[in-house]
């Protein structure tokens, strides 16, 4: 039974610029509507997409689509977090997936939320994705799933037959990069994983074949040829990874700004290599 004008704890988003600006406090818990649910969170995770939102890092048209978005002086939207797993405390009268006492887990998407006691999800909505959770998976382990893992898995399928083929990782050991590696083996590829030198023995015990230290040596510049090249971070050069296909080969690319898009589009025609772009799409049977 819901009570109203009851409170919860949130961490509250005060001002763009470092952590300091979350700040833990009481605020009014959400009522759902017909079309949603209630979830009482039990974990929730900080994503790099957070940080960046909240730290205004990125590039000056980035930083500008924020403050039009969330607010020109201070954040009007003051609760993030995407990721979250928890337990169905009420439901609305429209939903039909989840009932109460369900185990989550899901993603809010740019709805965010998650940095609180309990969020309000509609089940299906755009950026929406909840389900129930794998009975073999703790909270914790299950909150970090939705983001980095529905966008590997969206960007791999779109790359078909990784059986028997060479794929390669960059940023392999970083939210999306990690699940990209484990899924890419699981399809059979042979994988070798980007990253820094400290973080390969985790791209190690992930699965990867291979590991390359970015920080000594540019993949790009050796005379391996790959089928399928994954850059779960968005910053590679699209000219060095195009060379670096075998012909018909598929360049994946997570998080791309706007100008490495447009020349990267123009390249990958000259060069017969396909190009995907994320973000992929998100729904309840990618996230089951």
């Amino acid at each position: 039974m819901l009570t109203p004008g009851a409170s919860m704890r949130a961490v509250v988003w005060t001002r763009y610029g470092p952590a300091e600006g979350l700040v833990l406090t009481e605020v009014p818990r959400p009522v759902p509507n017909d079309r949603q649910v209630l979830v009482k969170v039990r974990a929730a995770t900080v994503t790099a997409g957070d940080c960046e939102l909240r730290s205004l890092r990125g590039p000056l048209g980035f930083r500008v689509l924020v403050r039009l978005l969330m607010g020109p002086i201070r954040p009007r939207r003051q609760i993030l977090g995407q990721e979250l797993a928890g337990d169905v405390e009420a439901v609305g009268r429209s939903v039909t997936e989840l009932r109460v006492g369900d185990r989550v887990f899901g993603t809010t998407g740019f709805g965010f939320g998650a940095y609180a006691e309990y969020v309000c999800l509609s089940p299906g909505a755009m950026g929406t994705v909840v389900t129930r959770m794998p009975i073999n998976m703790s909270y914790d382990e299950a909150a970090t799933v939705p983001t980095g893992g529905l966008e590997a898995f969206g960007l791999l399928r779109r790359a078909p037959g990784l059986a028997g083929r060479r794929v390669l990782i960059v940023g392999a050991a970083g939210g999306i990069g990690s699940f990209a590696v484990q899924l890419a083996k699981h399809a059979g590829a042979e994988v070798s994983g980007v990253d820094s030198g400290p973080k390969l023995e985790l791209v190690r015990a992930l699965g990867a074949d291979h590991l390359i230290d970015f920080l000594n040596e540019d993949f790009t510049k050796g005379s391996e040829r790959y089928d399928v090249i994954f850059d779960a971070v968005g910053k590679s050069r699209w000219a060095g990874c195009l060379d670096s296909l075998r012909p018909g080969g598929c360049y994946l690319v997570g998080n791309p700004d706007l100008r490495a898009r447009l020349g990267g589009l123009r390249r990958s025609r000259s060069h017969g290599r396909r190009v995907m772009i994320g973000p992929s799409s998100r729904s309840i049977d990618d996230l089951n």
